[in-house]
């Protein structure tokens, strides 16, 4: 018998679905992030973002970033949390499968509102997603979004070549500057 409604997911919705519901074993008191990756249309690994394993979970005894204020997407120094794309990358290698030229979903929740909010995989993240093979991103705004990560690999090396043809701001190098233009008068 043939349906009337077509209601079949794409796949991109489907796998991003699947990132959600794994995003419900976060131990996080915050936001709920869930991750999967997946190879040749077959997921090889998932993770959510929580303590390490064997290490006590934030929902077992609080938060230190909201007990220091910190805001959000700030102060990982201060979180024992692995993040849910570093942990689907180190299941995949528990588990003995390859995340080369695999694509990642991930899902975000805040965990207070129950309200979708966008995954911006950090720094270290993007450095691990880079090195871990993985070719592409895809979350959710208000659409659906893919992100290469070899424009992260170019982006960091424009920034961090960057930071060499900027003239220093403070410290010891800010007075020599100042110094010069100051002799140079």
């Amino acid at each position: 018998m043939k349906s009337s409604n077509n209601t079949r997911l794409s796949k991109d919705e489907y796998y991003l679905q699947i990132a959600h519901a794994t995003s419900r074993r976060s131990t996080c008191l915050r936001r709920r992030f869930g991750a999967i990756v997946v190879k040749n249309d077959v997921i090889v690994s998932s993770g959510y973002n929580g303590s390490a394993r064997g290490v006590v979970n934030c929902d077992s005894v609080g938060c230190l970033k909201d007990k220091l204020n910190i805001p959000q997407y700030e102060g990982y120094d201060h979180c024992i949390g692995v993040h849910a794309e570093e942990n689907a990358v180190i299941n995949a290698a528990r588990s003995g499968n390859c995340t080369l030229n695999g694509v990642m979903y991930i899902f975000g929740e805040n965990v207070k509102t129950s309200e979708e909010t966008e995954p911006r995989p950090c720094s270290r993240c993007r450095r691990v997603l880079i090195n871990a093979g993985i070719a592409e991103i895809v979350i959710k705004k208000q659409k659906i979004v893919h992100i290469k990560t070899k424009d992260w690999a170019t982006e960091d090396t424009k920034s961090y070549i960057g930071m060499f043809e900027r003239k220093p701001t403070n410290g010891p190098e800010k007075e020599r500057n100042e110094e010069e233009a100051c002799c140079a008068l």
